[in-house]
């Protein structure tokens, strides 16, 4: 398939996240109204400053850049940094990224193809780095692609209480496509199909949309 809806036009074009905004309205409205009183009390103005910096902190973490879409069998699916490469039993590689709450947390897909399956598993939310994650509050995805069934999982973190699905089971997406969010510390999986070998290491940044995950 195609990539032109996910590729970035000419210029940086920065924008913010579906699902932002529950967080980032209320903050907004709190700093541009203590920013308006502040002149005129004392009160106000001592609460204009960490109010309008949690706002530009919201703005930037709630950030959802254009990005030029690789080339590439499997992309990863999110900003991070790669926590584990394990086989499983099955025959497949999970490849774990952790996202800190500095990355984007918008995810894309992996690859070109149709969700069979968006499934959501409630849990706990210890930190996404912790092995104890392996209980947190989860979204389960499977598309069918060219590789056969493609798993890939969003797991919630010790802040992150909501992981919000843009794209209901029957989408057809394209590959690096936006298809969810999760706000605030989190971790995505992938289930590399057996056969197909990692490209990334452990400790290895990654760019969602843009890093390739399989070789050749």
């Amino acid at each position: 398939m195609p990539h032109s809806s996910s590729s970035a036009p000419r210029g940086r074009v920065v924008r913010l996240a579906r699902g932002a905004s529950p967080w980032l309205l209320p903050t907004v409205a709190t700093a541009a109204v203590s920013l308006t009183r502040a002149r005129r009390s004392g009160r106000w103005a001592a609460l204009a400053v960490p109010s309008t910096a949690l706002a530009a902190g919201m703005l930037w973490f709630f950030r959802d850049p254009e990005r030029e879409i690789a080339q590439g069998r499997v992309i990863s699916p999110a900003d991070g940094v790669v926590q584990s490469i394990m086989p499983w039993k099955d025959g497949r590689t999970r490849v774990a990224i952790f996202m800190s709450p500095l990355n984007v947390h918008v995810n894309r897909a992996p690859m070109a193809g149709t969700v069979t399956s968006v499934e959501h598993v409630p849990g706990g939310f210890v930190p996404a780095f912790n092995k104890e994650s392996e209980n947190n509050e989860r979204v389960v995805w499977h598309f069918d692609t060219e590789l056969g069934d493609i798993e890939m999982v969003q797991i919630a973190g010790a802040v992150a209480r909501r992981i919000v699905p843009y794209v209901p089971q029957g989408t057809k997406v394209e590959q690096g496509e936006r298809i969810g969010l999760i706000r605030f510390g989190s971790r995505v999986d992938v289930y590399l199909p057996e056969g197909v070998e990692a490209a990334v290491e452990v400790g290895q940044a990654t760019t969602a949309g843009v890093t390739r995950l399989d070789r050749d």
